[in-house]
């Protein structure tokens, strides 16, 4: 026995193949772990953007910006929701959004601030939170061709 296989099984188990690394392994609904975390801080960053937009609108243009902002805010979160395809997408958003609310109602030592107390910002500020709690609780969207 002084073929190939004799000389392979007596230098030990054969090589295996390369496989590829966990981190573009994709998951039950398709997407890469290395794409869901991009599109975690994308999320974070577009709340925390759609945030600070909404506060400035809502009372700049108090009714309808108002609107408008909760609105927007309610975009980036149900964005949130399918681009992911799970609650992580929301809170992703709602946790920059909140952020940058957060942030914004702090005002200066000054008393210069961007929100006044008035109705618009708790609407907004409660509003915002109910929507994104509604995008999160939504029922699992269904998957074409599953």
């Amino acid at each position: 026995m002084t073929g190939p296989r004799s000389r392979a099984s007596a230098s030990g188990p054969a090589p295996r193949p390369a496989s590829r690394p966990a981190a573009a392994e994709p998951s039950a609904d398709g997407l890469a772990t290395g794409a869901r975390y991009a599109w975690y801080v994308l999320l974070l960053v577009l709340g925390a953007l759609v945030g600070t937009a909404g506060s400035l609108v809502q009372a700049a243009w108090f009714p309808g910006g108002l609107l408008l902002a909760l609105l927007g805010s309610a975009a980036v979160f149900y964005a949130g929701r399918r681009a992911t395809g799970n609650q992580l997408g929301v809170a992703a958003a709602g946790a920059g959004w909140l952020v940058a609310i957060v942030l914004l109602s702090f005002g200066r030592p000054e008393g210069d601030g961007l929100f006044g107390g008035g109705i618009g910002e708790m609407v907004f500020l409660l509003g915002g939170m109910a929507v994104a709690v509604m995008c999160a609780t939504m029922s699992r969207l269904a998957r074409p061709g599953v």
